[in-house]
């Protein structure tokens, strides 16, 4: 059984500089988040579940996450992880909807995924999951969406790119349409995040960046944060970099805020 985490009054009082932005807007505010080692890996191997955080890192995350509106991670962590996708922070008000971006609808979600679990015992939300529009009467789809109705989840279609892949742009704007979401934390995997950093586009959506850094080197093989150097019209590249920046040392983990300078 998953144990309540607490997150001490202190610490909480470090973060409120990157809350999630209030008041109206066109798009939910993006909480950038996640943890690596020293060598910028977020696990050995893709599809390999790789713990890194230490448990005051793990107990912020939980924190954060009771902050937002929803969590979001693509498809192959849910496959590689089966994660339960809530808070589990001791006297939590509030959990975030769980959102899983799987444009081929490749995730075989049935009662005994965890996060299905977590929704039935009163313990989290059901998840909403992002398909390619394409996808939509897949028979295995109308399965598994009848089965998340039934725990106030489902699935929403969007439109894909040539390669398959969602622009942020359309796709937080119909989270925002369609369930009323305000934030985002935005937890994984390798290729959401390096998505989300590589040009300015999606950058601009960003609004808090908190990295837990471990104090390991994973070595060469793993998925590794490095996104990919995206020139604009004119043909120069200007590396996304952070400002307003707090290091905040959890036991043998060092914590890393910051704003995102587009």
């Amino acid at each position: 059984m998953s144990s309540v985490l607490k997150f001490p009054d202190d610490l909480v009082a470090q973060f409120e500089p990157y809350s999630p932005l209030p008041g109206p807007h066109d798009f939910p505010s993006v909480t950038l988040t996640f943890a690596c080692s020293l060598d910028s890996a977020l696990s050995l191997a893709p599809g390999v579940q790789t713990h890194l955080s230490g448990p005051a890192t793990k107990s912020m995350t939980h924190y954060l996450r009771t902050l937002h509106s929803a969590i979001l991670v693509g498809v192959s962590t849910a496959v590689a992880d089966d994660p339960g996708l809530n808070s589990r922070l001791e006297g939590a008000k509030h959990q975030p909807i769980p959102i899983i971006l799987d444009p081929k609808a490749r995730w075989d979600i049935t009662e005994s995924s965890r996060v299905v679990q977590t929704a039935r015992d009163g313990k989290g939300r059901a998840p909403w999951i992002l398909i390619n529009s394409k996808h939509w009467d897949d028979e295995a789809v109308v399965n598994r969406r009848g089965m998340l109705q039934k725990y106030g989840g489902g699935y929403i279609g969007i439109p894909a790119d040539e390669s398959g892949k969602f622009s942020w742009r359309t796709l937080l704007s119909k989270l925002k349409q369609e369930l009323a979401i305000d934030s985002v934390m935005v937890e994984g995997g390798g290729n959401v995040i390096n998505s989300l950093l590589e040009d300015g586009e999606s950058r601009q959506f960003v609004h808090n960046v908190i990295v837990t850094i471990a104090p390991t080197w994973l070595g060469k093989g793993g998925v590794v944060v490095s996104p990919e150097r995206k020139p604009d019209a004119s043909g120069a590249y200007k590396p996304p970099r952070l400002s307003k920046v707090k290091w905040i040392p959890m036991d043998e983990d060092v914590v890393l805020c910051g704003k995102l300078s587009n």
